[in-house]
């Protein structure tokens, strides 16, 4: 009788195990000796020249570590795809997703069930639920950029007149968060400015050029458009250089010294606000390899990212750094 009870549970625990689901990379968060680390980087959208700025960096970090880096994301800003493509990392037991997140609420579902997998998860740029992800690489505080953003505007617009803002989406965790601090700005310190329009344009420059032709023509008083995302700074430049208001209507925003130079040198955009984009991506890979092998915990107050050197941790928020301000006396020093 023993014999056959022993010989029972032996099957029993043989057909548990052939309907488990795949196995997580790592077992309690660490890879399995001799194997090589896996980081599987999500961007918003990967045609997005910001991404792949940050992905070049990404790069660099993955070389420099020895680690396997996987680059996938919706070809537009699609929240659905973002999901599918977490799902699909799950199946293949990636060891930590880093993700750049469209809907906050949305991918925070599927980030969770990476975690239940054994996946470590962070996110960059844009964050995900507080629960869904072990730390933010932030780029910089979100009141930085909204004050950075506004304080510009008024200095070039002497604090008097109207202007219209540009965005990716009015769905974009970390944009809404900006716009939030932009108009807390203006509030307090910029009575004469008025915000008159806020608008779309799906992370794509062309949208972003039809929708300042729009409101160039819906508001004959405008005296400048802010943009803050990255394909909508040239977009709306092009925009006012074709209705002949270069000067007139000024340009700002969120973008890359590369997308925006040739406007910022013909005078159509006066200014581009941002952080190095690379730097962020390389600050995002150290820290998810960090978070994989255990030497990123929470409670730590720095961080230690390689060449990059020591960056400062605000709850589970890993700093980046303040944004800068790219204009015409020194665009020419970056090539990103």
């Amino acid at each position: 009788m023993k014999k056959l009870l022993v010989v029972l549970i032996a099957a029993g625990v043989l057909f548990a195990g052939c309907g488990k689901s795949p196995e997580p990379a790592s077992s309690a968060g660490k890879p399995a000796a001799g194997k090589k680390i896996t980081v599987a980087l999500l961007p918003k959208s990967k045609g997005n020249a910001y991404f792949i700025s940050c992905k070049a960096g990404a790069e660099k970090a993955a070389k420099a570590l020895g680690i396997d880096l996987l680059f996938d994301g919706p070809t537009e800003s699609d929240p659905a795809k973002q999901n599918e493509i977490v799902e699909n990392w799950i199946a293949l037991g990636v060891d930590v997703i880093a993700a750049a997140c469209e809907n906050r609420e949305g991918i925070s579902t599927a980030l969770r069930k990476a975690q239940s997998k054994g996946i470590k998860v962070i996110t960059y740029d844009a964050d995900a639920l507080p629960d869904a992800r072990s730390f933010f690489v932030n780029q910089a505080t979100p009141e930085g950029i909204g004050h950075g953003l506004m304080d510009e505007a008024a200095r070039l617009l002497n604090a008097e007149g109207e202007f219209a803002m540009i965005l990716a989406t009015l769905t974009a965790a970390n944009q809404q968060e900006w716009r939030k601090h932009i108009e807390a700005r203006l509030a307090d310190k910029y009575p004469k400015m008025k915000l008159v329009a806020v608008r779309p344009c799906d992370d794509l420059k062309d949208k972003a050029q039809s929708e300042a032709t729009a409101l160039l023509s819906a508001h004959p008083n405008l005296k400048m458009i802010m943009n803050i995302c990255s394909p909508a700074v040239p977009g709306a430049a092009e925009a006012v250089k074709q209705a002949g208001k270069t000067g007139k209507v000024k340009v700002i925003g969120l973008g890359l010294p590369s997308e925006n130079r040739r406007y910022v040198k013909e005078g159509v955009t006066d200014s581009v606000i941002l952080w190095k984009t690379e730097d962020l991506g390389y600050l995002t890979v150290e820290a998810a390899v960090a978070l994989v092998k255990g030497t990123l915990k929470p409670g730590d107050k720095t961080f230690k990212a390689g060449a990059l050197g020591e960056f400062e941790i605000k709850g589970d928020n890993i700093l980046l750094g303040k944004p800068f301000v790219f204009n015409k006396d020194n665009i020419d020093q970056f090539n990103f």
